[in-house]
């Protein structure tokens, strides 16, 4: 049970990292129609903001918060230099764009940073473990990520649901022509949007640095992770992004602790990890495919998107 417990809270911490990343993805995508692949190299420049902030001041929050500043602006420049432009462009011009983005910032990042990994020290007062009983410690900071993302689910909600701005989201990702034709300047809208998703992902890789390598190319697979997510949840709704998140996270975590054991039941021990190292990658995918085939529009899709 106790071994348990920690793949739960594993799977709880992926779950609300992915959910920061998807957030701002979901909004983004269901508000702006705008399909945004550079999303996760916006996770990646959290991280090494945070990185190099951290490693300046010498003191996490204050290095996080300088870093949630950087990340912002950088996702109102891009948004101002370039992403404005695709608006009404295609949705494959603003994939190749935007993947064109990945490769540039990427390679960016090595001359900036170089290409070996970097690593961001675990802040002195979230150190140690604590006993979940028979001898078995989970990380003090792993909690601080678990309980980071939960205050920061619960306040996107209260922004979305309780605020003149969550309205005008969720007006938004229900139909934007509307909105627009009612008098909303549609545009700035966007530019918020677009930069409180970007701080989303930031905050995401910033927190994730003490814990992860701080490398170029880290937030492909959180980007992958991200669009499956929001598939499940439903795009343009925060409350299918949180679901799907956690969905994700659990079974993710849990299919790649357990698959080995489970196949060892029906072949040797050889075997079975061949077999479940391949079936674990699967999971999320099949659960993909099985909310797709019941529910095409995601478990809880925005209001007018279904």
């Amino acid at each position: 049970m106790s071994l348990l417990a920690i793949q739960v809270l594993n799977g709880l911490q992926l779950g609300l990292l992915m959910f920061l990343v998807a957030a701002g993805l979901t909004l983004v995508f269901g508000v702006m129609d705008f399909i945004n692949l550079a999303h996760g190299v916006q996770y990646m420049m959290g991280a090494y903001l945070a990185a190099t902030f951290i490693g300046w001041t010498g003191h996490f929050v204050i290095g996080l918060g300088m870093a949630l500043i950087g990340i912002m602006v950088f996702g109102l420049l891009l948004e101002r230099v370039m992403f404005r432009h695709l608006y009404a462009r295609s949705h494959l011009d603003q994939v190749l764009a935007t993947f064109g983005l990945i490769l540039f910032l990427n390679q960016g990042v090595k001359m900036v940073w170089g290409a070996a990994p970097l690593g961001v020290p675990v802040p002195e007062w979230f150190q140690g473990s604590v006993l979940l009983g028979d001898g078995i410690l989970y990380p003090v900071y792993r909690f601080v990520i678990i309980g980071s993302g939960l205050l920061m689910a619960l306040v996107l909600w209260l922004v979305v649901e309780k605020t003149r701005l969550g309205m005008l989201v969720r007006a938004g990702a229900s139909n934007a022509t509307m909105l627009s034709a009612l008098g909303v300047d549609v545009r700035k809208l966007f530019m918020v949007i677009f930069a409180f998703g970007t701080m989303l992902a930031g905050f995401a890789g910033a927190m994730a640095a003490p814990i992860l390598s701080v490398e170029p190319g880290m937030g492909d697979q959180v980007l992958i992770l991200a669009f499956v997510v929001i598939v499940i949840g439903g795009i343009g709704s925060i409350r299918g992004a949180f679901a799907g998140a956690l969905l994700v996270g659990l079974i993710d975590t849990l299919a790649r602790s357990y698959s080995v054991d489970f196949m060892r039941l029906f072949v040797g021990p050889a075997a079975a990890r061949g077999i479940a190292n391949g079936l674990s990658s699967m999971f999320i995918y099949l659960l993909m495919a099985l909310v797709l085939f019941l529910r095409p529009d995601g478990l809880f899709p925005s209001r007018g998107r279904t």
